[in-house]
């Protein structure tokens, strides 16, 4: 039977398995590696995929999530009978890849909780398997259990990017309890997780370009999609995101501003934005980490490519 199952499924079973059998090892735990969760970069967002997700953001139950975050009232029930947590979710990275801005933002926003939203299975895998990780290693340093050098300065190609994130010496604000992954279709399902005007930013970093006309349906950013972002977004709240394909940052642009001479219905969701620009936009944290942290801007950095950044704010309702 476990000749059946390949030799990097069986690494990576083995491997999550002795991580999580002691609550704080007192050796170090070690970061997991790429190679053992790499999975193809396209998923066919118009397939069932076997999800599940909650009827509605009220059944949701988060708490095996955010383990820090749980309310101690017993009489706190979601409607799905599991424990509220002590705060909503409110920000959201919509393909969160390898988990590389999450575990930037996580210190930077200590006292929010986030989640990644991605669709395939390893990576997703991976990214929970790299939070689990480095909640350990807080624990381990609250404990006085310090990492030993020799395990911090592995060097090998495969690792370097993701010791980085791992190579912690001292406590971080959060201890990476503020952040989480789950498996989620953003295109289909979305609503069912936040309610409106949950969120206070989404983060869409390096999509899926969809370079061929007839796959640009399966964009992430459409004129039905952004009335959905509006929906779970607050007023002020905002919508980050940042692409290396200039066609797909004009694309962007098109489908959240209203251009020049453009006819617009009273319904259409491009009325519900407005681009931030200027010194809001260069003095934004967030900005700064989406364009240095995730692994695909690092790759673009590698390969001396350009990166485009559009940020736009939700606006108050208008009357109508």
């Amino acid at each position: 039977m476990t000749d059946s199952v390949p030799i990097k499924r069986q690494k990576r079973d083995e491997y999550l398995r002795l991580i999580k059998e002691q609550e704080v090892p007192t050796e170090q735990v070690k970061m997991p590696k790429k190679k053992f969760f790499r999975q193809r970069a396209h998923a066919n967002v118009f397939s069932d995929h076997n999800l599940h997700y909650p009827l509605s953001p009220a059944h949701m139950d988060w708490s095996p999530h955010y383990p820090a975050y749980i309310n101690p009232d017993p009489t706190q029930k979601t409607l799905s009978g599991t424990p509220k947590l002590l705060k909503d979710v409110e920000v959201v990275d919509i393909g969160c890849g390898f988990g590389g801005l999450l575990v930037g933002l996580s210190p930077i926003l200590p006292d929010t909780l986030m989640v990644g939203m991605e669709i395939r299975v390893s990576v997703l895998d991976y990214v929970r398997t790299r939070i689990h990780v480095l909640r350990v290693r807080q624990q381990q340093l609250k404990l006085g259990i310090t990492p030993e050098a020799a395990e911090e300065t592995q060097t090998t190609t495969e690792s370097a990017p993701e010791e980085e994130a791992g190579t912690l010496t001292s406590l971080v604000p959060g201890n990476y309890e503020n952040i989480t992954g789950i498996r989620a279709n953003t295109m289909k399902f979305l609503p069912n997780f936040f309610a409106r005007g949950q969120l206070s930013k989404i983060f869409v970093c390096f999509p899926d370009p969809h370079f061929k006309a007839r796959k640009h349906k399966a964009r992430i950013i459409s004129d039905t999609l952004n009335a959905e972002y509006a929906f779970v977004l607050r007023p002020g709240g905002k919508l980050y995101s940042i692409t290396d394909v200039e066609e797909y940052h004009h694309w962007i642009l098109r489908h959240f501003i209203v251009q020049d001479g453009e006819d617009i219905s009273a319904g259409s969701s491009k009325l519900l934005w407005e681009r931030v620009e200027g010194n809001e936009l260069e003095e934004d944290p967030c900005v700064k980490l989406m364009a240095s942290e995730t692994e695909e801007s690092k790759k673009v950095t590698r390969n001396n490519g350009n990166k485009y950044v559009a940020v736009f704010r939700r606006k108050e309702d208008p009357e109508w």
